[in-house]
């Protein structure tokens, strides 16, 4: 495969995101390596038991579609492994409370070639900014929970809070601390 190649087959593997929002569990999982992890707000560890834990989300009030860039990928010296950073947005909804949020993001991950294919083998995420949507006129909104969480994952915070979902921790926020910590595993991770 050469790099162009190689860019076609991880722009298809990042989009392969959509079988989380059209509940294709089995092709979502095609996309990860074995033992492939992944850090959002409400889940952190393996990627086999991210989608487990999807699949039981999707049963519940809470909803989500996820709109997803172009990858900027960066190769490794020798090809076969890569860092890409995604811009998506998550558009979610907690029916049961009528309220939406609309929260922008970057996926930071780290791939690999397994067996001739590109594969997700870490993903972690950088929350930019985001805001409450009110589909059926404004609701109240409790501001000691949204204080709980950076503003530029609050909304999305406070949805998953009121929908029974923690944010165990501090996620990565544009340009803080977190995200270069992230900065320097991945181009660590690169030339290893």
């Amino acid at each position: 495969m050469n790099r162009t190649e190689d860019k076609v087959a991880i722009g298809e593997l990042i989009n392969g995101w959509i079988y989380r929002d059209t509940g294709q569990w089995d092709k979502l999982a095609a996309i990860f390596a074995p033992d492939a992890t992944i850090e959002v707000t409400w889940f952190e560890g393996k990627a086999s038991e991210f989608i487990a834990a999807s699949r039981k989300m999707g049963t519940s009030a809470i909803s989500s579609k996820h709109f997803i860039g172009a990858p900027v990928i960066t190769f490794s010296a020798d090809g076969s492994r890569a860092v890409t950073e995604t811009n998506a947005m998550i558009i979610a909804m907690n029916e049961s409370i009528r309220l939406g949020a609309t929260v922008h993001n970057r996926f930071l991950d780290n791939l690999q070639k397994v067996n001739g294919e590109w594969k997700i083998c870490q993903r972690q995420v950088v929350y930019d900014c985001g805001s409450f949507d009110f589909p059926a006129g404004i609701v109240d909104i409790d501001q000691h929970v949204v204080g709980q969480f950076p503003l530029a994952y609050a909304p999305l915070g406070y949805l998953l809070h009121s929908g029974g979902y923690t944010v165990q921790r501090l996620f990565a926020t544009r340009n803080s601390p977190l995200e270069a910590d992230i900065r320097r595993s991945n181009a660590a991770w690169l030339e290893s």
